[in-house]
């Protein structure tokens, strides 16, 4: 599969955003538990509220999470299209 150059830097700029230890765990928490909201996050993650919310800001508008509100609270999950897609660039299978 040949994919344009423009895709690579896309897909690097969205691991530019996973290259960070708490957004990676953020991501591997929502894999395994599927959605959750940040009091639930930022329990797990054992960080402030504050620090959980700017995480999930950035994956948010890297394309890599989804937020959808229900209440006052807002719920993330992985947004799996992106997912697909970056994974598909990259080759991997699942």
């Amino acid at each position: 599969m040949i994919v344009p150059k423009e895709r690579y830097e896309e897909v690097a700029d969205k691991l530019k955003v996973l290259a960070h230890p708490t957004r990676l765990e953020i991501m591997s928490m929502l894999f395994g538990r599927g959605k959750m909201n940040v009091t639930q996050l930022y329990g797990a993650l054992n960080l402030p509220q504050s620090t959980t919310s700017q995480h999930t800001a950035r994956l948010k508008s890297a394309g890599l999470l989804v937020g959808k509100r229900d209440g006052l609270e807002v719920y993330y999950d992985v947004h799996e299209e992106n997912v697909r897609e970056l994974r598909s660039v990259l080759h991997v299978s699942r």
